[in-house]
């Protein structure tokens, strides 16, 4: 299966860059890996490219103009240029625990899109690893319960890797634990939806939008607690203030029915193109 990894990014270099290193070892030459950049400054770009690892596979960096939180569009962007059947969406912040990949590649499923876990860090290890200190892909069992009993992680799902879990498939829409900072789908069910819809302003429910509008479609939801966990690097608050009229716009599609995004994949094919460089073959 051709896999399309799209790494959303805005201006913290060093933490992408712990998530490609985690995501190099784990890619293979048939797949893509696009960083999808909301507008990142020229000197976090020249990072990104410095410390960019080798990985097996094409890299892409695409490109659009700092306009604000528009990750909705950075991400359509991402998987039109990924162009492969399957795309994974990771946030830049969001470092994929070792069998990342694998578990995504073993939970994808016809009819269905995986809704990923997190493991949530606190600042002071958040600041260890982008410093390149910690390795997490190298802890062992002690590591974490050190770890763990220190405070620096709020759990240890990731230590269990249990593809047959009970409650992955969820047939209604239900809100808790939508991430778009993990999470996979086919393009064609993407395409029927029209992606991410870029319309919503702001922080907030754009992801809990497209888990609806695909419930619309007929896929299920499929969970990957106990798989598919990221380590999701600390991070101060994003600005809330549109976050109340994105829910309302949710919950109005709830009772529509609305299924497609009102601008999403479609346009973005149409509009101005973004930057796109070849980081690497």
């Amino acid at each position: 299966m051709r896999t399309g990894f799209v790494v959303l990014t805005y201006n913290r270099s060093a933490a992408l860059l712990a998530v490609l290193r985690a995501l190099a070892p784990q890619v293979g030459p048939q797949d893509v890996v696009v960083v999808a950049d909301d507008g990142s400054r020229d000197d976090e770009v020249r990072a990104l490219c410095e410390g960019l690892p080798r990985f097996a596979c094409p890299v892409r960096h695409v490109w659009h103009p700092d306009v604000g939180f528009t990750a909705a569009r950075s991400r359509n962007l991402g998987a039109l240029q990924a162009g492969c059947d399957y795309v994974v969406f990771l946030d830049g912040d969001c470092v994929p625990s070792p069998h990342f990949v694998a578990q995504h590649r073993a939970l994808a499923q016809p009819g269905c899109f995986v809704n990923g876990s997190r493991v949530l860090l606190d600042e002071a290890l958040t600041r260890r690893v982008e410093r390149g200190e910690v390795d997490l892909a190298r802890l062992g069992w002690s590591g974490w319960l050190r770890l763990r009993a220190a405070g620096h992680v709020n759990k240890l799902s990731h230590l269990v890797a249990w593809t047959g879990a009970p409650g992955r498939i969820e047939r209604r829409f239900r809100w808790k634990g939508i991430r778009s900072a993990n999470f996979g789908a086919w393009m064609r069910d993407l395409e029927a939806v029209n992606g991410f819809d870029e319309s919503f302003h702001g922080w907030g429910h754009e992801d809990a939008d497209l888990v609806l509008r695909l419930h619309h479609a007929g896929l299920l939801r499929k969970n990957g607690h106990l798989a598919t966990e990221v380590f999701h690097l600390w991070h101060r608050e994003n600005s809330r203030a549109q976050e109340a009229d994105n829910r309302a716009r949710v919950l109005a599609r709830a009772a529509d029915g609305t299924l497609r995004a009102s601008v999403g994949l479609r346009e973005a094919r149409e509009g101005a193109p973004p930057v796109v460089t070849d980081l690497a073959p």
